[in-house]
């Protein structure tokens, strides 16, 4: 129970610096497996050497300590982790954070995760009296290990995390452990009062760890609300102009901006108004709209004030970022449906159907793969309307268009023609898919006639910044969607040639 409460409780941990990617995810499991292995091979020899319960209650009590201690010495060691790779601007900083990662776990994690690998063979060799029931008692200790699996998957995510937070949960779990070791080490006959300096030495280092801030906040910015949620650690900033950020786990990305008395941000969101003006003239009004990736509204917001909609939805799979939206980014305009669900799933499962869907759920190196695929684009293709545009945020670096490129190929299978809107001075470029035939003429012809000051701005920078670029690299599919791999690449050139 322990140690799936650790590995699921670790995962937290680090996403809330180094982001929920597959790499974050490969260097968790993989490097617990590792231990785990260690543990096994080591709690063998140990058993055979020492088949004592005060030797077995004693290693509980050290696993149980060294796992409590895991979150209240994270903090110095994450963060250096996370600076110990050169890498400049965002792109720089994903990479060493991906790096950044396997170091993490490699000192967090060895010791408590080995101790508790030693665990289950000193078990068996502890209940073992006889050959003859030697099947008998390993599939006994076996049968109750998975329960405790079950127990410690499931209750961490379902249950403490969301209510007390993931530093708490690591140490409920091995509280819950330790009490168990100084039991039996008391009913075995040992001394258990000199371990008595653990629980204590735990409950200093909390007190003195877990008030606060989880990281510090960007200069020249003041925390407005923090929360950490089952799928994020949100926070809301404010920097002295007024302009409002929304902030995921490492902080790097905004994922949302918002001032109360400016609607265009200067940056990607604004972007997303010009999906329509690809169509042929004139420019037919957009009624329906559909956000994958609401966060804390800024596009919702734009199309409503420049397209005035009659219905937006809103897809955001995480509660509490919809809850930030809508207490510090205005997000409570009466066009606005908000829906709590996974993206794709919400498409599949809705029968309306849109004149724009807008996909902001992409960024290096967080990408939902089943995001990408054909399916999915066919799937968006099919909830729009026959004059429909699909509008995606996607990441690139100065020089390296490979995962464009891979999108467009993987658009085409679905729609008639793509366009390509690299956003200055950032790491995104606008991937435009209509249903409909579409040229860049469209967009000059459109943008002379509108009349709105916003639109009219936004679509003189698409303009500016529009450029062809065509098919190339993969077409990813529900079977294969190598979208990590080709991130990773981008981020390793990028890192690499040092840009």
């Amino acid at each position: 129970m322990t140690t799936l409460a650790v590995e699921l409780s670790a995962a937290r941990l680090l996403e809330a610096v180094f982001g929920t990617s597959n790499i974050v995810w490969a260097n968790i499991i993989g490097l617990i497996l590792l231990y785990l292995t260690l543990g096994y091979f080591v709690g063998g020899r140990w058993a055979d050497r020492s088949p004592h319960p005060l030797t077995f209650y004693r290693l509980l009590i050290w696993a149980a300590f060294t796992a409590g201690l895991i979150p209240l010495v994270s903090d110095p060691i994450l963060d250096t982790a996370a600076r110990a790779f050169p890498g400049t601007g965002e792109m720089g900083g994903d990479v060493a954070l991906i790096v950044g990662s396997f170091a993490s776990v490699l000192v967090l994690f060895a010791l408590p995760v080995t101790l508790l690998g030693c665990v289950s063979p000193f078990a068996i060799r502890l209940a073992l009296n006889r050959v003859s029931s030697a099947g008998d008692v390993s599939g006994r200790i076996y049968a109750f290990s998975t329960l405790g699996s079950l127990v410690g998957t499931f209750t961490p995510v379902l249950l403490f995390i969301p209510a007390v937070g993931t530093a708490r949960t690591f140490l409920i779990f091995s509280g819950l452990l330790m009490l168990v070791g100084l039991v039996g080490l008391a009913r075995a006959g040992g001394r258990w009062w000199r371990y008595l300096w653990m629980p204590l030495a735990l409950a200093l280092l909390a007190w003195r760890t877990l008030p606060g801030p989880i990281k510090p906040i960007e200069s020249g910015k003041r925390l407005l609300w923090e929360k950490e949620s089952a799928y994020n650690l949100i926070q809301v900033v404010e920097d002295e102009y007024g302009w409002r950020y929304l902030l995921l786990n490492e902080g790097q990305g905004w994922h949302s901006l918002y001032h109360p008395d400016l609607l265009l941000t200067g940056f990607t969101w604004d972007f997303f108004l010009v999906g329509p003006l690809f169509n042929p003239p004139p420019l037919a009004p957009v009624e329906r709209l559909a956000i994958i990736g609401l966060a804390g509204g800024t596009i919702a917001r734009q199309y409503d004030a420049v397209y005035h909609p009659q219905r937006i939805d809103g897809v955001e799979i995480d509660p509490e970022i919809v809850r930030a939206g809508r207490a510090f980014f205005g997000m409570d305009w009466p066009s606005l449906n908000v829906v709590v669900a996974d993206g794709r799933y919400f498409l599949a499962h809705t029968d309306q159907r849109y004149d724009v869907i807008a996909v902001d759920a992409y960024r290096l190196p967080y990408i939902p793969w089943h995001l990408t695929t054909a399916e999915f684009f066919r799937l968006c293709r099919d909830r729009l309307d026959k004059d429909g545009v699909l509008v995606i945020n996607v990441g690139r670096t100065e020089n390296d268009y490979r995962l464009v490129e891979a999108l467009v190929s993987t658009l085409q299978t679905a729609f008639a023609d793509t366009h390509v809107i690299p956003v200055p001075d950032s790491f995104n470029a606008i991937v435009v898919a209509t249903v409909q035939p579409s040229s860049v003429d469209n967009l000059k012809r459109n943008l002379a006639a509108v009349d709105d000051p916003y639109l009219s701005q936004v679509g003189a920078w698409a303009l500016d910044n529009w450029r062809p670029i065509g098919a190339g690299g993969p077409v990813f599919t529900d079977d294969r969607a190598p979208v990590e791999r080709l991130t990773n690449l981008v981020m390793m050139r990028y890192f690499l040639e040092g840009e």
